[in-house]
């Protein structure tokens, strides 16, 4: 699938005429609980050449694209994904952790994770993934009777909000990482862990009974949250100028 993959990135840059900056894998491939029925959630940052740049209308800045071998494509143009990058946007910063990188050229993405340290903000991320968790967990946990899959939708940012509490960096993408780094309970482990094999087993964990011992994890840690953020105060407002070199170097680079 790598193969499929990176035939169709050079497509799209061959008929946006742009220049792919860095790809990944995003969603439950990159988590680690993909099951084999799961998605290709491709993701990339780009840039277009000078030109595109030198006038004053506005214009699309992202692209996505559903191909029919289960291949779903979007990307972010540069200057876009630099202006997301400043608000510490959590999507973003994932990208660039990825254990799963298709391509990665120029130094545009290094100097990004360098630049993490500037631009980090641990608020806005715990606010990010506290809503992720709350709502997915409103959507699918209202019966008795749930889609036992949804879980990992709702454990996976609650574990980054951990993360982020502890060490105030961005929690890994990892769902395993994440796991170790804040389930010391033997009982809810095995819970979680035999869940998580049936999925990468390639069962769809279609519907079942609610699981106490999760449930019980889920809503103590959505109250923490929600009390805890109300409480933290974090001033972080960097300038443009790092974010302006990074800009500026990335199209020297691209189009020399």
């Amino acid at each position: 699938m790598r193969e499929a993959i990176l035939k169709e990135l050079l497509l799209v840059e061959q008929e946006r005429k742009i220049k792919i900056l860095y790809a990944v894998e995003s969603g439950s491939r990159a988590w680690g609980f993909a099951s084999v029925n799961s998605d290709w959630d491709v993701r990339f940052i780009y840039v277009h050449d000078y030109n595109w740049y030198l006038s004053i209308e506005a214009k699309k800045d992202n692209i996505e694209i559903m191909l029919p071998n289960d291949i779903d494509l979007a990307g972010w143009e540069l200057k876009k994904a630099l202006l997301l990058f400043r608000k510490s946007n959590p999507p973003l910063l994932e990208w660039l952790s990825s254990p799963i990188v298709y391509s990665e050229f120029f130094s545009t993405a290094k100097q990004l994770r360098e630049a993490v340290k500037i631009y980090f903000n641990p608020k806005s991320c715990l606010y990010h993934y506290l809503h992720m968790a709350k709502g997915n967990y409103d959507a699918y946990f209202k019966n008795d009777l749930v889609r036992l899959k949804k879980y990992f939708y709702v454990l996976r940012p609650l574990l980054a909000c951990c993360w982020i509490e502890k060490k105030i960096e961005m929690a890994p993408m990892e769902f395993e990482i994440l796991l170790d780094n804040e389930i010391k309970n033997v009982d809810l482990r095995n819970e979680i862990n035999f869940l998580l094999e049936k999925k990468k087993d390639g069962e769809e964990l279609d519907k079942g009974n609610r699981i106490k011992i999760i449930d019980e994890f889920i809503t103590i840690k959505i109250e923490h949250f929600t009390k805890y953020l109300k409480g933290f105060d974090y001033k972080n407002a960097p300038d443009f100028s790092e974010l302006n070199n990074i800009f500026r170097n990335t199209l020297k680079e691209a189009w020399r």
